[in-house]
């Protein structure tokens, strides 16, 4: 996806900054640098250029065209008057927009720090290599470690498999360890997919993980770009690097509210295939793929140029999250799930049926 790639360089490398703070010898070299002190002018410019980006790239146009009227009508009310830091200004903005446009996705960032690299507006890698030829071997190695514990595979008995995925990275990045997870998991008889904590990420990497999950080439999702105005299909893989676990056997997927975006993306999609029955929460409830863009120094605005819609059921899960089949709490969920699964897997009870 364009410009996303930028979003995980830029969240990774605040993550390798904080962390090189944290030692001793190391303070005195990545030192915060005082925070800019925010004007009037600023503020405009902050304001007139986040109004220009959603005009051009937000999903919807006719949102867009709102939140224009209401940020410019405030800004003339003076209500960020007196705003005179860059991390609050982010907050309000983030929240006028929630207000108006009701869009988790849908936020301002500020870093006294940091700003967009000059090739922001290069595509997205699509390969390995591509991928290495972006990054140095420290950022490389990071990434990947960070990437391989994003997927956490055990056996909860002989015959019951458990699989927690708390994020989606890249496919071509995580294409491996799902092959080493269900080559492990492909011997047990029914799966639980631990999604409770899953911040989101990749749609292919969606994709390529529910293709171990049928027997048969499947439309999954859509994903309608306004910036190209086409629809991306996304289909799952004839040919995978581990072992299928089939369309047959049992699945349970934990889900609440920490689910979110992707996460959500695989929970809805598995559900409205009637390949796997949710339990726990209600999902976060954000469905539309966004991207980082740059709004002057240090400002940057997430904004959604893309939407979700279900081939099955027409529709998404924005605003609404995915509704779990068998409720729980979060931290009830999984052994709720291993006991629903122990009892299917003996005949003693079914699986229930996924409503939607």
């Amino acid at each position: 996806m364009k410009k996303k790639w930028i979003v995980i360089a830029l969240l990774l490398g605040f993550a390798v900054i904080g962390a090189m703070i944290a030692r001793p010898g190391l303070r005195h070299v990545f030192a915060p640098e005082p925070e800019v002190v925010l004007d009037h002018e600023m503020r405009v410019e902050v304001i007139d250029t986040l109004v220009a980006k959603l005009n051009d790239l937000y999903v919807f146009p006719e949102k867009a065209r709102k939140i224009e009227v209401v940020l410019h009508q405030r800004l003339q009310e003076g209500k960020y008057n007196g705003i005179r830091s860059g991390y609050r200004l982010a907050r309000q903005l983030t929240a006028d927009l929630y207000g108006i446009a009701g869009d988790k996705h849908m936020k301002v960032r500020y870093h006294p720090k940091l700003a967009l690299p000059d090739e922001a507006d290069a595509p997205a890698p699509t390969t390995r290599a591509e991928w290495e030829e972006r990054h140095n071997f420290v950022m490389r190695l990071f990434i990947r470690n960070t990437t391989n514990r994003s997927v956490v595979f055990a056996r909860l008995s002989p015959n019951i498999g458990y699989l927690k995925i708390s994020s989606f990275p890249d496919a071509f990045l995580i294409a491996e360890k799902y092959a080493e997870a269900m080559e492990e998991l492909a011997g047990t008889d029914g799966l639980i997919v631990d999604l409770r904590q899953n911040s989101g990420g990749d749609p292919q990497a969606v994709a390529l993980l529910i293709s171990y999950f049928v027997d048969q080439r499947t439309r999954l999702n859509d994903l309608w770009d306004r910036e190209t105005g086409s629809t991306i299909q996304y289909w799952t893989q004839d040919k995978l690097d581990g072992k299928r676990y089939g369309g047959k056997k049992p699945v349970l997927i934990l889900a609440g509210p920490d689910t979110a975006s992707a996460g959500e993306d695989f929970a809805y999609t598995m559900q409205a295939l009637r390949r796997a029955t949710v339990v726990g929460e209600r999902t976060w409830g954000g469905a539309h793929p966004m991207a980082l863009y740059s709004m002057g120094e240090h400002f940057f605005a997430q904004i959604p140029s893309q939407r979700s819609i279900s081939p099955i059921t027409g529709t998404n899960w924005e605003g609404v999250g995915v509704t779990p089949d068998i409720a729980a709490t979060p931290e009830s969920a999984l052994a709720v799930a291993r006991n629903l699964m122990q009892r299917r897997l003996h005949g003693t009870a079914p699986l229930a049926a996924a409503k939607h």
